[in-house]
């Protein structure tokens, strides 16, 4: 059992050399180099909303675009937070969070169920922000729901520029995923069959 809730997972492919650690009960530092100037924002705001410590580093073949370098560091940091959790005793299991961003209104809703499922009820009007091509939006959020082994629901409720979409997302996503993670201290695991 992992009881400092922290993973160190690397990952090599032929297309992507990716590093992360994670600690989940940190205070929102982060270090980010993933080469995608938008995302390593993004994933800023998502360890600082979460208070989660996080450490990322990629290499990616971004000469060809952002897919493989956004959903194999989906795949690491989903696996991570996995290892992170261990088998899931004493966790709060459930997490929800509105965020309101100027215009725009998000809502995420978590179970960590080991059950991965996502249902992605966002459009994003722009294909770019910056140098993040924003259809991998959906790819990366469920690559990190089926390794992280939950059921991931989101939704924009409303709103329209592009950027406080996305960004309203990622800071949702890390207050919803710090109260599923909680850690009550009863080593009781939230489910009738004994296990998550």
């Amino acid at each position: 059992m992992n009881t400092a809730r922290t993973a160190e997972i690397a990952r090599h492919t032929a297309e992507t050399r990716i590093a992360v650690r994670l600690n989940l009960d940190g205070t929102g530092r982060a270090r980010l180099a993933t080469g995608i100037g938008f995302f390593d924002h993004m994933l800023q705001l998502f360890s600082r909303h979460g208070s989660f410590d996080l450490a990322v580093s990629v290499d990616g073949d971004l000469a060809v675009d952002t897919h493989h370098t956004l959903e194999d560091l989906a795949i690491v940091l989903g696996d991570a937070l996995t290892e992170a959790l261990g088998n899931r005793a004493g966790i709060r299991r459930y997490g929800m969070f509105y965020c309101p961003m100027d215009e725009v209104l998000t809502r995420v809703v978590i179970d960590l169920s080991g059950r991965p499922y996502l249902v992605c009820d966002v459009t994003v009007r722009a294909e770019r922000i910056g140098d993040f091509e924003t259809e991998m939006l959906y790819d990366f959020l469920y690559a990190f729901a089926v390794h992280g082994g939950m059921n991931l629901h989101i939704a924009n409720l409303y709103g329209s520029n592009s950027h406080h979409i996305v960004e309203s997302v990622f800071k949702a996503l890390g207050h919803a995923l710090r109260e599923a993670v909680y850690d009550d201290g009863s080593g009781v695991i939230l489910s009738t069959k004994g296990v998550l």
